[in-house]
C-alpha cells in the first residue's frame, strides 16, 4: 500500500531532502530521522512514548508544546517520513476555513488510497474555536492524523474536543550541550552545513552561542551561520580555516558576553546569590550583587523579571506594595534606560530586600496545584454555577447560591470548594508583615462560618 518514494509521488509532501541549497542553515541542518533528532530523549529515546509510535506505526493525533526552536516542526516532519505518510504543512496565521475545507478534501483522496495523511498545524493556539471544531470529524474519521504545535498552554488554547483526541507531549528547552552539538555538526557537515567552508570555532565562541540562543535549536544555528560570514570577510575569501572567535560571535549576535559567564555556571552562580541575598533581608549583598551583573553586561530586564517573580514568591502578602514596586521599577526602567536607570534598580532592590518575606502565597497555589492533579476535575457545586439558561436554572444551576453583600458584614460563609475537599486550607498566612492582618481577618472569618453552620 504504501511504497518506499512517497515523499516524489505525493503532491503537497515537503520532502527534507528537496530544501534548497540557499535556505538558512538551520533549515538546511533540520534532522531527516529520529536517529539525527538530538534533544527531547524523554519522547523520542529508547522505548520512549513518541519513539514507540513512530516504530510500531501507531501513530495518534498528537499536541506538540515546547517553546520555540525545541524541534516541534522537526519532529512532524521525522514522523511523517519514517511512517510512510503524506504531509501537510499548514499555518494557522496564513489559514482560514477555505483552506481546511481544501486541505480536507486533498486528505479524503489520499485517504480512498489507503495512504495515510499527517496534518501538521503549526501555531495551532491561533486557530479559533470553530476553527479548531473544523478538525473534529476528520479526526474522528481517520482521514487525518492531526500533529499541531503550540507555545501556548494547549489547556487554555486548545478546545476541550480536540484536546480528548489528541496526546499532549510536553517538549523540553535544548540543553546548551545539545546546542553545542548541533552547532558543532553543522560546522563540519560537507552536504548540508559549513563543512566546505572550512571555518572553525573557538569553544568560547561555541559556548557563547550555545548558551545566549536560550534552548532554540534555530536561533543557535542561524547565529552562527551569520558568525561564519562575518569571519570569511574579516579573513578574506581566498583564506580559508578563518575562524570564529568569541568577538565575532558576539558581532553576529549583537550581544556581549557576560563577563562572569564561564560555560554559563558563573552567570547562575550570581543570580542566585543576588535572589537569596533579595530573600535572606541582606540589602548589602543584594546591592553587591546587583553591581556585579550590571558592570558584566547583564541585561537589566532580565534582573527585572527575576525581582518580580521574587517580589510574589518570597513576599507575597507579607507587603503586598512589594510586587507594585517591581513592576513599577520595570516599567520606569523602559522608560528611562541606562546609566540613570541604575537609580530604580536600587531603589527597588532595597526596598524587596527590607521587605517582610512570606512564601504562603507560593506554597498555597503549588498545594492547589498538587490537589488538582491528584483528584483531577472535580464537579463545581451546584449552588455556585452559572445560570444564564432556562434549562440549566431547572437543572438547578445556582439554586441555593447565598449572595455575600446579602449578609452581615459582608460574608456568608458559604462553601465554594467542590464537596469533596470541603473545609480544605491551600492558603496559610505566615502572620508576618501585612499577612498578620489578613490571618487575624481570615480567622475572624473562620469563627463567624462556624456560628452560621
Amino acid at each position: 500500500m504504501n511504497t518506499p518514494d512517497l515523499w516524489e509521488q505525493h503532491a503537497g509532501t515537503q520532502a527534507p531532502a528537496g530544501i534548497s541549497p540557499h535556505a538558512p542553515l538551520a533549515e538546511r541542518m533540520r534532522p531527516r530521522s529520529v536517529a539525527e533528532f538530538s534533544g527531547q530523549e524523554h519522547l523520542v529515546g529508547e522505548g520512549r512514548i513518541l519513539r514507540r509510535m513512530i516504530e510500531t506505526d501507531s501513530l495518534a493525533s498528537l499536541i506538540l508544546w515546547g517553546p520555540p526552536g525545541c524541534g516541534k516542526t522537526t519532529l512532524a516532519h521525522i514522523i511523517a517520513a519514517e511512517t510512510k505518510s503524506h504531509f501537510i504543512f499548514f499555518s494557522a496565521i496564513l489559514s482560514g476555513i477555505k483552506e481546511i475545507r481544501e486541505t480536507f478534501r486533498e486528505a479524503e483522496r489520499y485517504a480512498s488510497r489507503g495512504i495515510r495523511t499527517i496534518l501538521f498545524i503549526d501555531e495551532i493556539h491561533r486557530f479559533n474555536k470553530s476553527q479548531q471544531d473544523a478538525f473534529l470529524p476528520y479526526i474522528e474519521k481517520g482521514v487525518v492524523t492531526v500533529i499541531g504545535a503550540t507555545t501556548e498552554n494547549p489547556s487554555f488554547e486548545v478546545i476541550a474536543p480536540l484536546l480528548s483526541r489528541s496526546r499532549v507531549l510536553t517538549l523540553q528547552q535544548l540543553e546548551p550541550d545539545t546546542l553545542r552539538c548541533l552547532l558543532i555538526q553543522a560546522l563540519t557537515d560537507c552536504e548540508r552545513g559549513l563543512g566546505n567552508s572550512a571555518i572553525e570555532a573557538t569553544d568560547e565562541a561555541l559556548d557563547f552561542l550555545a548558551v545566549q540562543a536560550d534552548g532554540d535549536a534555530r536561533s543557535a544555528l542561524n547565529t552562527l551561520e551569520v558568525a561564519a560570514g562575518l569571519a570569511s570577510a574579516r579573513f578574506g575569501s581566498e583564506e580559508k580555516g578563518g575562524g570564529i572567535t568569541l568577538d565575532i560571535a558576539q558581532e553576529a549576535l549583537q550581544k556581549k558576553a557576560l563577563l562572569y559567564d564561564k560555560g554559563g555556571e558563573e552567570h547562575y552562580n550570581v543570580i542566585s546569590a543576588f535572589i537569596k541575598s533579595l530573600r535572606g533581608s541582606a540589602p548589602d549583598a543584594a546591592l553587591y550583587w546587583l553591581a556585579r551583573m550590571l558592570e558584566a553586561g547583564e541585561d537589566p530586564i532580565f534582573i527585572l523579571r527575576r525581582m518580580m517573580v521574587m517580589a510574589s514568591e518570597d513576599i507575597g502578602n507579607a507587603d503586598p506594595r512589594a510586587l507594585q514596586v517591581a513592576v513599577a521599577a520595570l516599567q520606569a526602567f523602559q522608560v528611562i534606560g541606562m546609566p540613570e536607570g541604575r537609580i530604580i534598580l536600587g531603589q527597588a532592590v532595597t526596598y524587596l530586600a527590607t521587605a517582610p518575606k512570606s512564601n504562603a502565597s507560593y506554597v498555597g497555589i503549588d498545594s492547589a496545584l498538587a490537589e488538582v492533579r491528584k483528584s483531577g476535575a472535580l464537579p463545581v457545586p451546584l449552588h455556585i454555577r452559572n445560570a444564564p439558561t432556562k434549562l440549566m436554572k431547572e437543572q438547578g444551576y445556582g439554586k441555593g447560591y447565598q449572595y455575600a453583600h446579602d449578609y452581615e458584614a459582608g460574608y456568608s460563609g458559604q462553601e465554594c470548594l467542590p464537596e469533596k475537599l470541603a473545609g480544605r486550607t491551600f492558603y496559610v498566612p505566615s502572620g508576618h508583615g501585612y499577612e498578620k492582618s489578613i490571618a487575624e481577618r481570615m480567622e475572624w472569618l473562620k469563627n463567624r462560618k462556624g456560628r452560621s453552620s
